[in-house]
């Protein structure tokens, strides 16, 4: 496994870190504290040393699982957590103390003295605008509650805004094969500032795998199902803002195009990861074979210059013009 620094801020990561809403069993097969250690130990085992969770994944159960696992692991791990989509607070209710609120519960949960890295939970434009979130963080860093900050977005929009406040370390976007603006509209301008990029949904949901058909069906729990509009949230976080049948279809166009020595899955992840101001990759896992599958990205070979090329392509050519919600 690659290492890579999280922006200016000298905070290694594994460049394939984990995505962990999965374990707050919010949606999807709900999975066991037995079966999320064997997730968790096949993606350290393999090299992986950078958790993403939040507070409000399973109400705290993912920080919780990872509390406990992070008590019986040898290996450091970084783990960043979010603040920001609790009932309580979003979307107009953000304050220090909610912050510290909610600081405290992820400290307990996690069983830590202080966060290697907090970031905003995918707040709302008019709140980063106003920027006083911003001082709250800087003071619970200045108190050693947090060790860096960051902020989730939706947006390039929210990202140039965030990307103007002093002491930011990182952002998290949506960045796939399907949203590729962010590659000259907002990765440019993170890596001039010394700021991380975490890239979340690499495979869009799962569509980049290559392995749903239009006959697939998902449980009623599964944002897949229920968001696939966005009825619930931001229709950007599933399918990357494509009508599901139609990521499907250009799902079989672009397999046409990837290299036979690679899956789509593959393919999708490499080609991220070939962005340098890119820092890490949060896919999630269900299955430790899928979190030994995820790490293996990380020693492939970069796709060559004419494959960028062509993948670039096909977006503007295919996909840009269907992709629905902020971007």
């Amino acid at each position: 496994m690659n290492n890579r620094r999280l922006g200016k801020s000298g905070f290694k990561v594994s460049e394939v870190g984990l995505g962990c809403w999965q374990l707050g069993a919010d949606w999807g097969n709900a999975i066991n504290q037995q079966r999320a250690f064997e997730i968790l130990t096949a993606a350290v085992d393999n090299g992986t040393t950078f958790f993403d969770t939040a507070d409000v994944y399973g109400d705290g159960q993912s920080e919780r699982v990872i509390g406990e696992f992070l008590r019986q692991c040898d290996t450091p791990i970084k783990v960043a957590t979010k603040y920001g989509r609790g009932g309580d607070v979003y979307p107009d209710n953000y304050s220090e103390a909610s912050l510290r609120t909610v600081v405290e519960s992820s400290l307990n949960n996690l069983g830590l003295d202080s966060l290697d890295l907090l970031q905003l939970h995918c707040i709302p434009l008019a709140a980063l605008q106003q920027g006083e979130i911003f001082d709250a963080l800087r003071k619970l860093k200045k108190e050693g509650l947090i060790n860096n900050f960051g902020a989730s977005v939706e947006s390039v929009e929210e990202g140039l805004v965030c990307l103007e406040q002093e002491g930011l370390a990182s952002l998290q976007v949506i960045f796939n094969l399907f949203r590729q603006k962010l590659a000259t509209e907002l990765l440019p301008q993170a890596q001039a500032k010394g700021v991380g990029i975490i890239v979340r949904l690499p495979l869009a949901s799962g569509l980049l795998s290559g392995k749903f058909t239009k006959q697939s069906n998902f449980l009623a729990s599964d944002h897949r199902n229920y968001n696939r509009n966005g009825e619930c949230f931001n229709v950007g976080e599933t399918f990357a803002g494509l009508p599901f049948e139609l990521g499907v279809a250009l799902t079989d166009q672009l397999s046409l195009l990837r290299p036979k020595e690679l899956s789509m899955a593959e393919m999708s992840l490499r080609w991220i990861l070939d962005h340098p101001a890119v820092s890490t990759i949060i896919p999630g896992a269900s299955s430790p074979a899928q979190s030994h599958a995820n790490a293996a990205i990380s020693a492939l070979p970069s796709l060559t210059q004419q494959q960028h090329q062509v993948l670039l392509a096909f977006y503007n050519d295919k996909v840009k013009q269907h992709i629905r919600g902020s971007y």
